[in-house]
């Protein structure tokens, strides 16, 4: 029998080209502790851990940690959670911070090798010296030092005789090269501060572009993965490696990273709403990060699926966050048992039932999965049912509960409604119905054109419920006035009844309240927090291949 040929992107590809699938493959997972993960973070991980694992190879958790400035260990321990939490284990955790000595040494290496000089210019000045996409940059007045000189003024940098922005190392390519990443970049900063790992041993700190290939090519990895905006960088990586005169050489790949939909994927931008207390945190239910979407209910298996679906591309494009959403849906219409929930309740009183009627309803927990067997409530002669689940007066396609009209209780029996009543204000109270008793379910083949779900006013119990709600109201994700768009009813907290069952499971346990939606229990309070509605317009394409 003929077998469809696998569909490798293009990753793959180049690494089956560079190895012959012979060597494994080593790869990195490179956050930086300055912020919890989010979707987008996600992606990388899954793109770098996907593809060790495909050629038998490893991946090391790295944290890029050598801007002490906002990294703190909280977010190291938080982002190791998350990890795990996506169903991933490293092969070593190591931090940026473990290689400064090294970094030093080849820092002083290419100064003796004339590469590399200290410059005193100030930020702007580099940036005005540096040209523009159309004008070559202009040499520094310190670019001819000699090496005795840049080697004494490097060690001064490093014993703390200068005060931050004094000076830099920057390294000497081409200041008329036209990508600008390599017109003489900064190799190393003064930055007087304490570091996480490594306290007050530093005040120097090398750039992201330097440490970087240096990380790399010690740890011994084969494929530097990362996103597109590092292109135009690969030029100055590879000049690392090779004037840093490593024998092991890694090759740095560049995929589209994952943009999304009204959707903030700027760490900057989430770390502003924590901080000015938009949201409640960095695991509100709201955001992007792992941890909000942890606290909200997606399952890994829901994100991984969406990560597959998208797959590796080398060209950036938006994923219409719905997607995700379905994902999400999709997944959690196998797992989640469902209990009936009434989230604005209206009282319906069924006036033929004696007064202290009560029998047994027994619901399936997950239709169609018998062995996640069955749970029980009662109907009685007083229920809750949505208050949007009745219209004094209604149009012709509202087929719930209305004047004269007949619906369903689920599990029970077919109700009408024979009157109501209504407050001082004129807002219906309560709905007065009448019941069928040869109409229960499974015994009867009665049909009408609506089921709703209900709770019993006697064994309800309270229940605190949080519908969620896009952050921003227009897809302003990326601008800079995104504040302006965000979205004040992105939360809305109801307060309704369950049925008493639902508060003898799991705190973790997924759940579809019947009609609304999909929920779990919030992990920092006993309210329930909505993960995803039912409703689903978004038709998805063939799932790509990744």
């Amino acid at each position: 029998m003929e077998t469809t040929p696998e569909i490798k992107n293009f990753i793959e590809e180049i690494i089956e080209e560079d190895l012959g699938g012979k060597a494994p493959v080593y790869t990195r997972f490179p956050p930086e502790p300055n912020g919890y993960l989010h979707i987008g973070h996600a992606k990388a991980m899954y793109v770098n851990f996907k593809i060790a694992e495909k050629f038998n190879g490893k991946c090391n958790l790295r944290f890029d940690d050598t801007n002490p400035a906002k990294e703190d260990e909280e977010f190291v321990e938080a982002i190791q959670e998350d990890i795990r939490w996506m169903g991933f284990e490293w092969n070593k955790l190591t931090f940026g911070s473990e290689y400064f000595d090294i970094c030093y040494e080849k820092a002083v290496l290419l100064i003796k090798k004339g590469l590399a000089y200290v410059c005193d210019l100030s930020k702007d000045e580099i940036r005005e010296y540096r040209g523009t996409l159309t004008e070559p940059g202009i040499n520094s007045p310190y670019r001819d030092r000699s090496v005795e000189e840049n080697l004494a003024l490097f060690e001064r940098m490093k014993n703390g005789e200068f005060p931050d922005g004094a000076c830099t190392l920057r390294a000497k390519i081409d200041m008329a090269s036209p990508n600008i990443n390599m017109r003489d970049p900064a190799l190393y900063r003064i930055l007087h501060l304490p570091h996480h790992q490594t306290g007050s041993k530093w005040c120097i700190y090398p750039m992201y572009d330097f440490a970087h290939p240096i990380q790399d090519a010690v740890e011994g990895i084969t494929h530097s993965l990362c996103s597109l905006e590092y292109e135009s960088h690969r030029p100055l990586y590879n000049w690392v490696i090779e004037n840093c005169e490593f024998e092991h050489k890694p090759r740095q790949i560049e995929f589209a990273r994952l943009n999304m939909t009204n959707t903030i994927m700027s760490k900057r931008y989430l770390r502003q709403l924590v901080e000015e207390g938009y949201v409640s945190g960095w695991d509100d239910p709201r955001m992007p990060t792992l941890c909000g979407m942890r606290r909200r209910g997606y399952t890994p298996y829901a994100i991984r699926n969406f990560l597959d679906r998208i797959g590796v591309a080398k060209a950036d494009s938006v994923v219409d966050s719905a997607m995700l959403e379905y994902c999400v849906r999709e997944h959690l219409n196998e797992i989640a048992h469902r209990y009936m929930v009434v989230t604005k309740p209206l009282k319906v009183t069924i006036v033929n039932m004696p007064d202290d009627f009560c029998e047994e309803v027994v619901l399936e927990n997950l239709p169609n999965s018998p062995e996640a067997g069955t749970h029980k409530v009662n109907i009685r002669k007083q229920i809750y049912i949505e208050r949007d689940d009745f219209m004094e007066e209604p149009d012709k396609k509202f087929f719930r509960l209305k004047p004269d009209g007949e619906v369903r209780l689920k599990g029970a029996y077919i109700i009408k409604c024979v009157d109501w009543v209504k407050d001082e204000n004129g807002n219906v109270v309560e709905v007065l119905c009448t019941y069928d008793p040869a109409t229960k379910s499974g015994m009867s083949d009665r049909k009408v054109k609506a089921t709703i779900h209900w709770v019993p006013v006697t064994d309800a119990k309270p229940i605190v419920v949080n519908m969620y709600s896009s952050l921003l109201k227009e897809d302003k994700a990326n601008s800079d006035d995104f504040l302006e768009y965000l979205n004040e009813k992105s939360l809305e907290v109801l307060h309704g009844f369950a049925e008493p069952a639902l508060f003898e499971c799991p705190d973790d346990m997924r759940f579809q309240f019947m009609r609304i939606g999909y929920f779990i229990k919030d992990s920092k309070s006993d309210s329930y927090n909505c993960t995803v509605g039912l409703k689903d317009s978004y038709k998805p394409e063939k799932p790509a291949n990744s």
